[in-house]
Protein backbone atom coordinates (compact mmCIF):
# COMPACT_ATOMS: atom_id res chain seq x y z
CA UNK A 1 0.00 0.00 0.00
CA UNK A 2 2.62 2.17 0.62
CA UNK A 3 3.98 1.56 -3.02
CA UNK A 4 0.79 1.88 -4.41
CA UNK A 5 0.05 5.18 -2.88
CA UNK A 6 3.80 7.00 -3.61
CA UNK A 7 3.80 5.46 -7.09
CA UNK A 8 0.32 6.58 -7.99
CA UNK A 9 1.51 10.03 -6.67
CA UNK A 10 4.39 10.33 -8.37
CA UNK A 11 3.19 9.47 -11.32
CA UNK A 12 0.49 12.01 -11.27
CA UNK A 13 2.76 14.50 -10.69
CA UNK A 14 5.22 13.90 -13.29
CA UNK A 15 2.78 13.57 -16.14
CA UNK A 16 1.65 17.47 -14.76
CA UNK A 17 -1.50 17.00 -12.77
CA UNK A 18 -1.73 19.40 -9.88
CA UNK A 19 -0.52 18.53 -6.53
CA UNK A 20 -4.34 18.71 -4.81
CA UNK A 21 -5.66 16.72 -7.64
CA UNK A 22 -2.88 13.64 -7.53
CA UNK A 23 -2.96 13.53 -3.55
CA UNK A 24 -6.70 13.12 -4.29
CA UNK A 25 -6.48 10.42 -7.39
CA UNK A 26 -3.66 8.82 -5.10
CA UNK A 27 -6.34 8.11 -2.18
CA UNK A 28 -9.05 6.61 -4.57
CA UNK A 29 -6.76 4.20 -6.19
CA UNK A 30 -5.80 3.22 -2.68
CA UNK A 31 -9.50 2.93 -1.87
CA UNK A 32 -10.32 0.93 -5.43
CA UNK A 33 -6.84 -1.52 -4.40
CA UNK A 34 -8.76 -2.11 -0.49
CA UNK A 35 -12.19 -2.52 -2.04
CA UNK A 36 -13.54 0.61 0.05
CA UNK A 37 -14.18 3.08 -2.48
CA UNK A 38 -17.64 5.64 -1.88
CA UNK A 39 -17.91 8.89 -2.97
CA UNK A 40 -19.46 9.87 0.06
CA UNK A 41 -16.39 9.34 2.22
CA UNK A 42 -14.44 11.58 -0.41
CA UNK A 43 -16.90 14.28 -0.16
CA UNK A 44 -17.30 14.08 3.65
CA UNK A 45 -13.14 13.98 3.91
CA UNK A 46 -13.04 16.87 1.71
CA UNK A 47 -15.56 18.80 3.65
CA UNK A 48 -14.25 18.25 6.71
CA UNK A 49 -10.43 18.63 5.97
CA UNK A 50 -11.30 22.86 5.24
CA UNK A 51 -13.69 22.85 7.83
CA UNK A 52 -10.79 23.52 10.70
CA UNK A 53 -10.97 26.63 13.25
CA UNK A 54 -7.71 26.15 13.20
CA UNK A 55 -7.12 26.37 9.71
CA UNK A 56 -8.65 29.29 9.91
CA UNK A 57 -5.25 30.91 10.89
CA UNK A 58 -3.68 30.67 7.36
CA UNK A 59 -5.97 32.94 5.53
CA UNK A 60 -5.25 35.76 8.36
CA UNK A 61 -1.68 35.54 8.60
CA UNK A 62 -1.54 35.28 4.40
CA UNK A 63 -3.58 38.35 4.66
CA UNK A 64 -1.05 40.36 6.98
CA UNK A 65 2.09 39.03 4.78
CA UNK A 66 -0.08 41.17 1.50
CA UNK A 67 -0.66 44.27 4.04
CA UNK A 68 2.92 44.14 4.98
CA UNK A 69 4.40 44.53 1.87
CA UNK A 70 1.74 47.29 0.60
CA UNK A 71 1.77 49.29 3.81
CA UNK A 72 5.35 49.81 4.40
CA UNK A 73 6.15 47.70 7.36
CA UNK A 74 8.86 45.91 5.15
CA UNK A 75 10.62 49.33 4.07
CA UNK A 76 10.12 50.26 7.90
CA UNK A 77 11.96 46.84 9.08
CA UNK A 78 14.59 47.14 6.68
CA UNK A 79 15.46 50.96 7.03
CA UNK A 80 15.58 49.86 10.98
CA UNK A 81 17.57 47.40 10.61
CA UNK A 82 20.46 49.28 8.24
CA UNK A 83 20.79 51.92 10.65
CA UNK A 84 21.87 49.47 13.22
CA UNK A 85 24.53 47.48 11.26
CA UNK A 86 24.60 49.00 7.59
CA UNK A 87 27.70 50.61 7.85
CA UNK A 88 29.64 47.00 8.88
CA UNK A 89 31.55 45.46 6.49
CA UNK A 90 29.22 42.94 4.38
CA UNK A 91 26.81 45.34 6.59
CA UNK A 92 23.22 44.85 4.31
CA UNK A 93 23.62 40.83 4.76
CA UNK A 94 23.30 41.12 8.41
CA UNK A 95 20.41 43.87 7.37
CA UNK A 96 18.66 41.05 4.97
CA UNK A 97 19.25 38.73 8.38
CA UNK A 98 18.03 40.65 10.71
CA UNK A 99 15.05 41.64 8.94
CA UNK A 100 14.17 38.43 7.96
CA UNK A 101 14.14 37.67 11.91
CA UNK A 102 11.37 40.06 12.36
CA UNK A 103 9.71 39.85 9.15
CA UNK A 104 9.58 36.06 10.18
CA UNK A 105 7.12 37.08 13.45
CA UNK A 106 4.86 38.60 10.93
CA UNK A 107 3.92 36.64 8.16
CA UNK A 108 4.40 33.12 8.62
CA UNK A 109 5.30 32.43 4.80
CA UNK A 110 8.81 31.76 3.22
CA UNK A 111 7.69 32.84 -0.13
CA UNK A 112 6.35 36.05 0.84
CA UNK A 113 9.41 37.21 3.05
CA UNK A 114 11.68 36.77 0.49
CA UNK A 115 9.83 38.54 -2.09
CA UNK A 116 9.86 41.17 0.64
CA UNK A 117 13.30 40.99 1.84
CA UNK A 118 14.44 40.24 -2.48
CA UNK A 119 12.17 43.17 -3.45
CA UNK A 120 14.02 45.82 -0.83
CA UNK A 121 17.39 44.39 -0.25
CA UNK A 122 18.95 42.72 -3.95
CA UNK A 123 19.19 45.86 -5.88
CA UNK A 124 20.48 47.59 -3.09
CA UNK A 125 22.80 45.32 -2.43
CA UNK A 126 24.02 44.90 -6.62
CA UNK A 127 24.32 48.83 -6.45
CA UNK A 128 26.44 48.74 -3.58
CA UNK A 129 28.98 45.93 -5.21
CA UNK A 130 27.77 42.75 -3.45
CA UNK A 131 28.29 39.07 -5.44
CA UNK A 132 24.37 38.95 -7.04
CA UNK A 133 24.44 35.09 -6.58
CA UNK A 134 25.78 35.34 -2.83
CA UNK A 135 23.17 38.56 -1.90
CA UNK A 136 20.29 36.48 -3.53
CA UNK A 137 21.50 32.99 -1.95
CA UNK A 138 21.41 34.89 1.44
CA UNK A 139 17.61 36.21 0.71
CA UNK A 140 16.28 32.47 -0.29
CA UNK A 141 17.85 31.32 3.15
CA UNK A 142 17.22 34.12 5.48
CA UNK A 143 13.15 33.51 3.83
CA UNK A 144 12.74 30.24 5.13
CA UNK A 145 12.93 31.42 8.63
CA UNK A 146 9.37 32.74 8.12
CA UNK A 147 8.32 29.02 8.57
CA UNK A 148 10.38 28.55 11.85
CA UNK A 149 10.05 31.45 13.68
CA UNK A 150 6.42 32.29 15.05
CA UNK A 151 4.13 32.56 13.58
CA UNK A 152 4.61 29.66 10.82
CA UNK A 153 1.80 28.31 8.20
CA UNK A 154 3.74 24.96 8.18
CA UNK A 155 3.37 24.35 11.51
CA UNK A 156 -0.25 24.79 11.18
CA UNK A 157 -0.56 22.41 8.96
CA UNK A 158 1.28 19.95 10.84
CA UNK A 159 -0.35 20.56 13.93
CA UNK A 160 -3.89 20.16 11.87
CA UNK A 161 -3.10 17.27 10.43
CA UNK A 162 -1.39 15.40 13.44
CA UNK A 163 -3.31 16.84 16.15
CA UNK A 164 -0.41 18.71 17.83
CA UNK A 165 -0.56 21.44 19.71
CA UNK A 166 -0.10 24.69 17.18
CA UNK A 167 0.77 26.86 20.26
CA UNK A 168 3.32 24.54 20.99
CA UNK A 169 4.67 24.65 17.92
CA UNK A 170 4.69 27.93 17.28
CA UNK A 171 6.48 28.34 20.34
CA UNK A 172 9.41 25.57 19.86
CA UNK A 173 10.76 27.45 16.86
CA UNK A 174 12.20 30.56 18.67
CA UNK A 175 15.29 29.05 19.66
CA UNK A 176 15.96 27.24 16.46
CA UNK A 177 15.05 29.97 14.68
CA UNK A 178 17.75 32.13 16.13
CA UNK A 179 20.27 29.32 16.05
CA UNK A 180 19.60 29.28 12.01
CA UNK A 181 20.21 33.24 11.84
CA UNK A 182 23.18 33.02 14.11
CA UNK A 183 24.59 30.43 11.31
CA UNK A 184 23.51 32.43 8.58
CA UNK A 185 25.40 35.30 10.59
CA UNK A 186 28.02 33.47 10.93
CA UNK A 187 28.83 32.49 7.36
CA UNK A 188 27.88 35.54 5.99
CA UNK A 189 31.15 36.80 7.94
CA UNK A 190 33.26 34.89 5.89
CA UNK A 191 31.92 34.99 2.31
CA UNK A 192 31.03 38.74 2.73
CA UNK A 193 34.79 38.95 3.04
CA UNK A 194 34.92 38.21 -0.56
CA UNK A 195 33.39 41.16 -2.15
CA UNK A 196 34.37 44.31 -1.92
CA UNK A 197 31.18 46.11 -1.10
CA UNK A 198 30.46 49.71 -0.16
CA UNK A 199 29.47 50.03 3.16
CA UNK A 200 26.39 52.48 4.32
CA UNK A 201 27.63 55.68 6.63
CA UNK A 202 27.27 54.62 10.41
CA UNK A 203 23.75 56.51 11.26
CA UNK A 204 23.95 58.57 14.28
CA UNK A 205 22.05 57.82 17.22
CA UNK A 206 19.29 60.55 16.54
CA UNK A 207 18.91 58.84 12.87
CA UNK A 208 18.90 55.38 14.59
CA UNK A 209 16.21 56.44 17.22
CA UNK A 210 14.46 58.21 14.05
CA UNK A 211 14.32 54.58 12.26
CA UNK A 212 13.35 52.97 15.48
CA UNK A 213 10.27 54.98 15.87
CA UNK A 214 9.27 55.04 12.32
CA UNK A 215 9.34 50.68 12.48
CA UNK A 216 8.30 50.85 16.34
CA UNK A 217 4.78 49.71 15.64
CA UNK A 218 5.21 47.27 13.05
CA UNK A 219 8.20 45.52 15.43
CA UNK A 220 5.17 45.30 17.83
CA UNK A 221 3.45 43.18 16.63
CA UNK A 222 6.05 39.96 16.72
CA UNK A 223 5.80 41.02 20.36
CA UNK A 224 2.32 40.74 20.59
CA UNK A 225 1.47 37.79 19.26
CA UNK A 226 4.10 35.44 21.09
CA UNK A 227 2.96 37.21 24.15
CA UNK A 228 -0.35 36.65 23.10
CA UNK A 229 0.16 33.06 22.57
CA UNK A 230 2.59 32.42 25.49
CA UNK A 231 0.10 33.78 28.42
CA UNK A 232 -3.05 32.20 26.68
CA UNK A 233 -4.75 35.21 25.96
CA UNK A 234 -5.79 34.64 22.46
CA UNK A 235 -5.24 31.32 19.95
CA UNK A 236 -3.27 30.84 17.09
CA UNK A 237 -6.37 31.07 14.79
CA UNK A 238 -7.07 34.05 16.94
CA UNK A 239 -3.54 35.75 16.71
CA UNK A 240 -3.76 35.46 12.88
CA UNK A 241 -6.63 37.54 12.86
CA UNK A 242 -5.10 40.15 15.77
CA UNK A 243 -1.97 40.32 13.31
CA UNK A 244 -4.38 41.27 10.37
CA UNK A 245 -6.32 43.81 11.71
CA UNK A 246 -3.32 45.05 13.62
CA UNK A 247 -1.06 45.33 10.72
CA UNK A 248 -3.76 46.86 8.72
CA UNK A 249 -4.44 49.46 11.06
CA UNK A 250 -0.48 50.21 11.15
CA UNK A 251 -0.58 50.59 7.58
CA UNK A 252 -3.11 52.83 7.58
CA UNK A 253 -1.92 54.30 10.13
CA UNK A 254 1.72 55.23 7.90
CA UNK A 255 -0.21 56.55 5.22
CA UNK A 256 0.86 54.63 2.92
CA UNK A 257 -2.16 51.83 1.77
CA UNK A 258 -5.16 53.50 0.64
CA UNK A 259 -8.55 52.22 0.76
CA UNK A 260 -8.17 51.18 -3.07
CA UNK A 261 -5.27 48.73 -2.43
CA UNK A 262 -7.32 46.76 -0.48
CA UNK A 263 -9.27 44.65 -2.78
CA UNK A 264 -5.44 44.05 -4.69
CA UNK A 265 -4.36 42.68 -1.35
CA UNK A 266 -8.05 40.46 -0.80
CA UNK A 267 -7.36 39.03 -4.13
CA UNK A 268 -4.09 38.06 -3.35
CA UNK A 269 -4.49 36.31 -0.36
CA UNK A 270 -7.39 34.80 -1.05
CA UNK A 271 -5.32 33.12 -3.77
CA UNK A 272 -3.03 31.84 -1.86
CA UNK A 273 -5.49 30.75 0.37
CA UNK A 274 -7.54 29.11 -1.59
CA UNK A 275 -4.11 26.66 -3.00
CA UNK A 276 -3.51 26.04 0.56
CA UNK A 277 -6.73 25.13 1.76
CA UNK A 278 -7.80 22.82 -1.09
CA UNK A 279 -4.48 20.89 -0.35
CA UNK A 280 -5.63 20.59 3.42
CA UNK A 281 -8.52 19.16 2.19
CA UNK A 282 -7.27 16.32 -0.10
CA UNK A 283 -4.72 15.65 2.75
CA UNK A 284 -7.35 14.74 5.03
CA UNK A 285 -8.45 12.08 2.34
CA UNK A 286 -5.24 10.97 2.02
CA UNK A 287 -4.79 10.74 5.43
CA UNK A 288 -8.01 8.80 5.96
CA UNK A 289 -7.49 6.38 3.47
CA UNK A 290 -3.43 5.85 4.90
CA UNK A 291 -4.73 5.17 8.16
CA UNK A 292 -7.39 2.70 7.03
CA UNK A 293 -4.56 1.08 5.02
CA UNK A 294 -2.38 0.94 8.27
CA UNK A 295 0.32 2.29 6.62
CA UNK A 296 1.58 3.72 9.13
CA UNK A 297 1.92 0.33 10.83
CA UNK A 298 3.38 -1.14 8.03
CA UNK A 299 5.82 1.52 8.18
CA UNK A 300 6.86 1.57 12.07
CA UNK A 301 7.39 -2.39 11.43
CA UNK A 302 9.93 -1.85 8.34
CA UNK A 303 11.61 0.96 10.50
CA UNK A 304 11.89 -0.27 13.79
CA UNK A 305 13.25 -3.68 12.03
CA UNK A 306 16.48 -1.66 11.01
CA UNK A 307 16.79 0.35 14.32
CA UNK A 308 14.54 1.19 17.60
CA UNK A 309 17.36 3.99 18.55
CA UNK A 310 15.05 6.94 18.71
CA UNK A 311 18.02 8.86 17.07
CA UNK A 312 18.88 6.93 14.90
CA UNK A 313 15.18 6.43 13.36
CA UNK A 314 15.30 10.35 13.31
CA UNK A 315 18.55 10.76 11.28
CA UNK A 316 16.73 8.09 8.74
CA UNK A 317 13.38 9.80 8.15
CA UNK A 318 15.43 13.59 8.57
CA UNK A 319 17.56 11.98 5.24
CA UNK A 320 14.84 10.80 3.57
CA UNK A 321 12.65 14.26 3.82
CA UNK A 322 15.66 16.16 2.83
CA UNK A 323 15.52 14.00 -0.19
CA UNK A 324 11.88 14.66 -0.17
CA UNK A 325 12.27 17.80 -0.09
CA UNK A 326 14.31 18.47 -3.36
CA UNK A 327 11.45 16.77 -5.46
CA UNK A 328 8.30 18.16 -3.23
CA UNK A 329 6.84 21.49 -2.18
CA UNK A 330 6.80 22.05 1.39
CA UNK A 331 2.78 22.07 2.25
CA UNK A 332 2.25 18.94 0.43
CA UNK A 333 5.39 17.19 1.85
CA UNK A 334 3.84 18.30 5.53
CA UNK A 335 0.36 16.68 4.48
CA UNK A 336 1.17 13.60 2.97
CA UNK A 337 4.01 12.62 5.01
CA UNK A 338 3.08 13.96 8.66
CA UNK A 339 -0.05 11.08 9.14
CA UNK A 340 2.35 8.54 7.99
CA UNK A 341 5.44 9.48 10.16
CA UNK A 342 3.60 10.52 12.69
CA UNK A 343 2.38 7.30 14.29
CA UNK A 344 5.81 5.58 13.79
CA UNK A 345 7.32 8.56 15.87
CA UNK A 346 5.43 8.50 18.81
CA UNK A 347 5.88 4.58 19.18
CA UNK A 348 9.59 5.07 19.83
CA UNK A 349 8.59 7.96 22.48
CA UNK A 350 9.62 11.25 20.52
CA UNK A 351 7.76 14.17 21.65
CA UNK A 352 5.41 15.17 18.89
CA UNK A 353 6.12 18.53 19.10
CA UNK A 354 9.39 18.25 19.08
CA UNK A 355 8.95 16.06 15.50
CA UNK A 356 6.82 18.73 13.82
CA UNK A 357 9.64 21.63 14.46
CA UNK A 358 12.59 19.17 12.73
CA UNK A 359 9.82 18.66 9.94
CA UNK A 360 9.09 21.71 9.31
CA UNK A 361 12.95 23.08 9.26
CA UNK A 362 13.74 20.04 7.22
CA UNK A 363 11.20 20.36 4.57
CA UNK A 364 11.35 24.50 4.86
CA UNK A 365 15.25 23.74 3.77
CA UNK A 366 13.48 22.10 0.83
CA UNK A 367 12.75 24.98 -0.32
CA UNK A 368 16.23 25.84 -1.00
CA UNK A 369 16.96 23.28 -2.87
CA UNK A 370 17.18 22.35 -6.43
CA UNK A 371 15.49 21.39 -8.70
CA UNK A 372 11.85 21.79 -7.39
CA UNK A 373 12.74 24.96 -4.44
CA UNK A 374 10.28 27.48 -4.84
CA UNK A 375 12.01 30.15 -2.82
CA UNK A 376 14.94 29.27 -4.86
CA UNK A 377 12.62 30.33 -8.00
CA UNK A 378 11.38 33.79 -6.03
CA UNK A 379 15.11 34.77 -5.80
CA UNK A 380 15.87 34.23 -9.44
CA UNK A 381 12.83 36.43 -10.36
CA UNK A 382 13.71 39.17 -7.86
CA UNK A 383 17.35 38.94 -8.77
CA UNK A 384 17.12 37.69 -12.92
CA UNK A 385 19.36 35.50 -12.69
CA UNK A 386 19.13 31.72 -13.03
CA UNK A 387 19.04 28.81 -11.18
CA UNK A 388 22.17 27.28 -11.50
CA UNK A 389 23.62 30.42 -10.27
CA UNK A 390 21.75 31.20 -7.06
CA UNK A 391 22.29 27.66 -6.19
CA UNK A 392 25.96 28.46 -6.05
CA UNK A 393 25.14 31.26 -3.93
CA UNK A 394 22.97 29.36 -1.72
CA UNK A 395 25.23 26.53 -1.16
CA UNK A 396 27.30 27.72 2.12
CA UNK A 397 23.95 29.02 3.71
CA UNK A 398 22.18 25.69 2.85
CA UNK A 399 25.44 23.78 4.37
CA UNK A 400 25.22 25.20 7.70
CA UNK A 401 21.15 25.17 8.15
CA UNK A 402 21.33 21.22 7.44
CA UNK A 403 24.01 21.02 10.21
CA UNK A 404 22.04 22.75 12.83
CA UNK A 405 19.19 20.82 11.76
CA UNK A 406 21.13 17.39 12.19
CA UNK A 407 22.52 19.10 15.38
CA UNK A 408 19.19 19.51 16.81
CA UNK A 409 18.48 15.93 16.11
CA UNK A 410 21.50 14.50 18.42
CA UNK A 411 20.69 17.41 21.16
CA UNK A 412 16.86 17.62 21.52
CA UNK A 413 17.32 19.52 24.72
CA UNK A 414 18.03 22.48 22.44
CA UNK A 415 14.59 22.24 21.50
CA UNK A 416 12.73 20.51 24.44
CA UNK A 417 14.64 22.83 27.22
CA UNK A 418 13.41 26.19 25.93
CA UNK A 419 9.49 24.88 24.86
CA UNK A 420 9.38 24.54 28.55
CA UNK A 421 10.18 27.79 28.92
CA UNK A 422 8.23 29.49 26.07
CA UNK A 423 5.02 27.24 26.16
Amino acid sequence: MIWLFLGSLFFFLLIGVPIAISMLLSAIAMMLALGIFDTQIIAENLINGANSFALMAIPFFVLTGEIMNVGGISQRIVDFASSLVGHIRGGLGYVMIISGVIFAGLSGSAVADTAALGAILIPMMVAKGYNVNRSSGLVAATGILGTIIPPSIPMILFGVIGGVSITKLFMSGIVPGILLATGLITVWYFVAKKDNAQTMPKATKEERWKAFKRAFWALLLPLIIIVGLRGGIFTPTEAGVVSAVYALIVSFGYREMKPRDLLKVFIEATKTTGVVMFLAATAIVSGYVITVAQVPLELAEFLQGLTTNPTILMIIIMIFLLLVGMVMDLTPAILIFTPVLLPVITQVGIDPVYFGLLVVINLSIGLITPPVGTVLYVGCGISKISLVEISKGVLPFLIVEVIILFLLVLFPELVTVPLGWFA
